[in-house]
């Protein structure tokens, strides 16, 4: 993912937000009205604290939501030296910033069902989508799942860079057999956003249909990620 480059135009010291309507401070307005009261911008400096020497904390704040286009999907993908690039940001502010937001990205991961019976696509994507929404690298990952279509577990196959990753059908299949498993699906995410399936896509899926007629492991879908948006080969007859 490219990230916007930061720049502020001339220094403009802000008004600190002591000075601020009590109301209107964040942490006093959380504590008021509840944090769905507050904007995203006003969450991060919460986790700030403070702001720098000329912009208070809601604008650094506003400052790190830029890097993304406002985008709070793809924060949880930033790195410490990614949020460092804004003047005002440290070590102990950017290492906050990742905690928080990989707290947030488990939390959702967490709360999806490992146990669901996946009855199409939309909620394979569901699953597997705290892991490849977003990711600036490729990656592939397969659910196994048992005769009644309950996701047994879900885990990483390979990890690639921003053009591939390897897919090793032995690699995918052994997790398969080792977590007896009925069924599959696999998926893998593509950074550049692109939802069409590359040759080495088609090839890859053949092979994991034939190997699992072989093995009787039904291959049940393969799933590109782009983004918040997918392409399933079973909703496009290619299974």
């Amino acid at each position: 993912m490219e990230l916007n480059v930061v720049e502020r135009k001339k220094p403009n010291i802000t008004i600190p937000i002591k000075e601020w309507a009590h109301e209107d401070q964040p942490r006093e307005k959380l504590l008021l009205k509840g944090k769905i009261s507050l904007s995203s911008a006003e969450l991060i400096a919460i986790l700030l604290r403070s702001g720098s020497s000329t912009v208070n904390a809601v604008e650094l704040a506003k400052e790190i939501l830029q890097l993304v286009d406002n985008n709070i999907h793809a924060l949880a993908n930033l790195s410490a030296e990614d949020f460092m690039r804004i003047k005002g940001i440290g070590k102990a502010k950017a290492m906050s910033l990742v905690a928080a937001f990989e707290l947030g990205r488990r939390r959702i991961d967490y709360d999806t069902d490992t146990r669901l019976k996946i009855e199409g696509s939309q909620q394979a994507y569901a699953l597997l989508r705290p892991n490849l929404a977003d990711l600036p690298h490729e990656e592939f990952w397969v659910i196994l799942l048992n005769r009644a279509n309950r996701a047994l577990k879900k885990c990483q196959i390979g990890q690639g860079g921003i053009t591939g990753t390897v897919a090793d059908p032995k690699v995918i299949f052994k997790a398969a057999v080792d977590g007896r498993a009925c069924s599959i699906i696999v998926a893998h995410n593509h950074p550049s956003g692109n939802l069409t399936p590359s040759k080495a896509d088609l090839d890859l899926t053949q092979k994991l249909k034939a190997g699992g007629q072989l093995l009787d492991i039904q291959v049940l879908d393969h799933l590109i990620f782009a983004g918040q948006k997918y392409y399933s080969f079973a909703d496009e007859g290619l299974m």
